[in-house]
């Protein structure tokens, strides 16, 4: 059991690393969003038109992220010793809603490096758990010392209105702390004020007590993280996308500015006066000469070119096409070193094949495998929990060994899909196994395992034979004559 003193030694240690890894969460998201300030711009070309181009983004930063994340989609949870997955965990997912917030907790965490997953229990319906996808910038996990999974402390801090709100997470108790938000705008007599106000204080609790115990005997978050390494943070697949962007959109402001002012050939008069108009008074008499406004010459398309010596001269047109063409080498850069297909960004496709376009996915499916296997360790972790929740000591020990199922991560059309399935089975796999593979929820499996029996009851004979014969069509009957083909035998190839 921890004091009021240790557990608010403990906020502040944690919100302090919460504070430290705030800066680059931000600046990633922001990009993400398409906030992108004018970068590698010399003083000269900002001063005139940062300006102009301060809202624009070409957001290949949004590309690159959500590309991973619609193929990262979890259809199951089995644990170790079984066969097929549990429906009392896919129920807790599916009523928490995480169907949907998982790919919000996933795209945080290629954005921001790592996500978290906070599991507690719900007083009011002990067998529904309560599970949320959290936020980088607002959670934080504490190690033990030489260890990546043994957790020690969890703190998650949030704004409501004109409060912050901190928990903190232990392995025996919850403490919940508040404290008023800090004006941005103070004075001097406010200065005493506002270090006061910094404190946390223990949250008023009515309907529990503060701190209260933790009945599942583990800290109930999770950590998600993207590209681990052993010793230094996560990685953000968006890290190194950052400095590109702001190239490419440099070029594109230049390409802009050259296409409004040098895309056309200009021509220039020179050996002229300045074309001057009389200066008249209210009577009419000229009193001097006034300078004539040449932009009215631009829009009534007409020159006054006064002097002997006067000529026109032609300067050519800016090439255009050399910004385009450092623009689409920036992005085959950003496809390469992010492993996503060219097709995704450049959108030029002539005539590619199915095999061609695999190929070209092959680096965007090896990425996404990655992911299903580190994302797929804290999810675990996770079913740990909601089992621990539930009090269910047995299921969550071998939950701890169990594995996650995700769909294909490879896009494959139905003919090649099903082509793949069918020779499957013809080595042996199992029809639950196969329905799987293509796809389905372990709930739809069951579902459509339930269906096939009735048609079974309904026409045995006929979908027996289709069995048998291991195609969707029945086989044709022979009518009594000529040889019957052996059941166990090996079906011919097709040509």
């Amino acid at each position: 059991m921890a004091t009021e003193a240790q557990a608010l030694q403990l906020v502040g240690l944690l919100e302090n690393e919460l504070i430290r890894r705030r800066g680059p969460i931000d600046r990633h998201n922001d990009y993400y969003r398409g906030k992108h300030p004018l970068k590698f711009a010399s003083q000269e070309f900002a001063k005139f038109h940062g300006a102009r181009y301060r809202d624009f983004s070409d957001n290949w930063v949004q590309v690159v992220a959500d590309s991973p994340v619609e193929r990262l989609t979890v259809t199951g949870f089995v644990a170790d010793g079984e066969t097929s997955a549990d429906d009392d965990l896919w129920k807790v997912w599916q009523v928490n809603g995480l169907d949907a917030d998982s790919q919000l907790g996933f795209l945080g965490a290629v954005t921001g490096a790592r996500c978290f997953v906070l599991v507690w229990g719900d007083p009011s319906d002990p067998d529904m758990p309560v599970v949320t996808f959290e936020d980088a910038s607002q959670c934080v996990i504490a190690y033990e010392p030489g260890s990546r999974r043994l957790r020690r402390a969890a703190l998650k801090r949030w704004q409501d209105g004109n409060m912050d709100f901190a928990t903190l997470y232990l392995k025996d108790e919850v403490w919940k702390f508040s404290r008023p938000l800090a004006q941005q705008d103070k004075s001097p007599q406010m200065a005493d004020v506002d270090e006061e106000l910094k404190r946390w204080t223990p949250r008023e609790m009515r309907d529990e007590p503060n701190p209260q115990p933790n009945p599942m005997g583990v800290v109930p978050m999770v950590e998600l993280p993207n590209k681990p390494m052993l010793v230094e943070d996560p990685i953000s697949d968006v890290a190194g996308v950052v400095a590109m962007q702001d190239a490419i959109n440099l070029v594109w402001a230049q390409l802009f500015t050259a296409s409004d002012a040098a895309s056309f050939p200009q021509r220039v008069i020179m050996g002229a006066e300045r074309p001057m108009i009389p200066k008249l008074n209210s009577a009419g008499e000229i009193i001097g000469k006034q300078v004539v406004d040449l932009d009215k010459f631009q829009v009534d398309r007409v020159a006054w070119i006064t002097g002997k010596d006067a000529r026109i001269a032609e300067w050519s047109a800016a090439n255009l096409t050399m910004y385009t063409g450092i623009i689409e080498v920036a992005v085959g850069h950003l496809a390469a070193q992010t492993r996503t297909p060219q097709h995704y960004l450049i959108g030029k496709m002539a005539n590619l094949g199915e095999g061609a376009l695999l190929a070209a996915e092959t680096g965007l499916v090896k990425r996404c495998d990655e992911k299903t296997l580190w994302y797929g360790q804290g999810l675990r972790e996770m079913a740990r929990l909601i089992a621990l929740a539930k009090g269910e000591d047995a299921k969550a020990q071998a939950l701890r060994s169990g594995r996650v199922l995700w769909a294909e991560t490879e896009s494959r059309s139905h003919a090649q899909l099903a082509d793949a399935l069918l020779k499957l089975k013809q080595l042996g796999f199992p029809f639950e196994w196969l329905a799987l593979r293509y796809g389905l929820t372990p709930t739809e499996v069951a579902a459509v395992l339930t269906m096939r029996e009735r048609e079974l009851e309904a026409d045995p004979v006929t979908e027996l034979t289709r069995n048998l014969t291991g195609g969707g069509a029945p086989a044709p009957a022979t009518g009594g004559e000529g040889p019957v083909e052996d059941a166990d035998e090996e079906p011919e190839p097709e040509a």
